[in-house]
């Protein structure tokens, strides 16, 4: 969708992204504070902005509670969340284009005028408890914390994070949202028909009743490589692994579309030299990659599930393709395959107001960066294999990295199986 970007900062310290998309239906609103789990007060507190997130869309300033809220908010179709990581606390909504006066007034009243009280934290302390509790069943959730965690980042697991669930207070609560939720620690995204209302917009957004504050830093940790991690589960009849490279750095824009090429050749599609290849010999039914790009540092992930049995076939093969990536050992074909493939998504995952919001939030509300949507042809077009091959041999040989999985084997398997990713 064609569309142009202008970054605003409002005279109260807030920042933000105004995306005009001509002829929009919907506007999309984000809203961001370096708020996240990291910046509780206290490890005891962990889990706190995980609760103030729930209580977010509770009592405020105009509605007693959140059913009042909620039934306002969507009587004509329109959506909103929240979602809380590490470092970040982001509120989303879309609507239809008609009420974006309304909903961006409403959004104001729940994040800048929330009215805590104890019987929603104990009703949301609940719901975080129940949440937190299903993912203790979800192998993939188990094991990304601790592979964070061993590797040096200071991410308690999931039954450490409930732990702390009984420690929070009405008292932290308020001050968790005070010491965050400030204007100068706030990142937004505005994305739809933003032409002729741009003035309003903005008066609407400086009359958010939040103190001025600063943007806070995030926490730098001091990685360094780990040994295999066993999660044992007497039921895990397989083994659900993740593992990591990991280098003390932020790519940019053009390294991240090099890694975009790279995981496509060895994991994208049934003719990758991973997935494909294993999928074909019936070792895995789905496995994966991708490039998690934060502040200080950067991964390189992959994840699946494979039988206890089939486990060594399917890392010696890993081993193999990394090994060839690593020495050189790409293809033309398959440099310009991955290219085209990468372009082809550029253009597909353009194609609603919510999808380009997408494009640009996580450098935005990371780095305060803007990505440079109409450049990206150019970058995809400019990677050359040296490219790829560089990018790759940089993570492999960074010294960071780490390998976690969940099953009932041997801990001897999975060291097994973690000597194989040394390559």
């Amino acid at each position: 969708m064609k569309h142009s970007v202008e970054e605003v900062r409002l005279r109260n310290g807030a920042c933000g992204l105004l995306v005009n998309v001509p002829n929009a239906s919907v506007m999309n609103i984000r809203v961001q504070f370096r708020g996240g789990m990291r910046y509780a007060k206290k490890p005891e507190l962990y889990e706190i902005a995980h609760v103030v997130e729930h209580l977010s869309f509770g009592a405020n300033s105009r509605y007693r509670d959140e059913q009042a809220y909620e039934a306002d908010f969507t009587k004509n179709g329109a959506y909103h969340n929240a979602w809380t990581s590490d470092f970040s606390v982001c509120y989303e909504s879309e609507c239809a284009d008609f009420e974006w006066e309304r909903i961006l007034d409403l959004n104001s009243v729940a994040i800048a005028s929330p009215r805590f009280n104890e019987e929603e934290l104990k009703s949301e302390k609940g719901t975080v408890r129940a949440e937190l509790t299903g993912y203790l069943n979800d192998y993939s959730r188990l094991l990304w914390p601790r592979l964070q965690t061993a590797i040096g980042e200071e991410t308690p697991n999931l039954r450490e994070r409930l732990n702390t669930l009984p420690n929070i207070e009405l008292k932290d609560i308020r001050e968790h949202y005070r010491r965050t939720h400030t204007a100068g620690n706030m990142r937004f995204i505005i994305t739809g028909r933003i032409k002729h209302r741009k003035r309003k917009i903005l008066r609407m957004l400086e009359g958010w009743n939040l103190k001025e504050g600063n943007r806070l830093a995030v926490p730098e940790d001091s990685l360094h490589p780990s040994d295999a991690v066993l999660i044992r589960r007497k039921d895990a009849s397989n083994i659900t692994f993740g593992f990591s490279y990991v280098i003390p750095q932020r790519l940019n824009a053009e390294k991240v579309h090099a890694m975009d090429c790279l995981n496509h050749i060895v994991t994208g599609t049934m003719n990758s030299r991973i997935f494909g290849k294993a999928r074909k010999r019936g070792l895995v039914y789905g496995m994966g990659s991708c490039v998690s790009n934060s502040v200080h540092n950067c991964s390189w992930d992959f994840d699946g599930e494979v039988s206890i049995e089939d486990a060594e076939n399917l890392f010696d093969l890993i081993h193999k393709e990394l090994t060839n990536i690593v020495d050189g050992n790409i293809t033309d074909e398959e440099i310009e395959a991955a290219k085209a493939y990468t372009l082809g998504r550029y253009q597909i995952d353009a194609q609603t107001v919510g999808q380009i919001s997408d494009y640009y939030t996580d450098s935005y509300f990371v780095n305060d960066e803007i990505g440079d949507y109409d450049r990206t042809p150019e970058i995809i077009n400019n990677i050359t294999k040296t490219d790829i091959i560089k990018i790759a041999q940089k993570f492999i040989s960074s010294g960071i990295s780490a390998m976690v999985a969940v099953s009932s084997c041997e801990k001897s398997l999975i060291s097994t199986l973690s000597e194989k990713l040394k390559i």
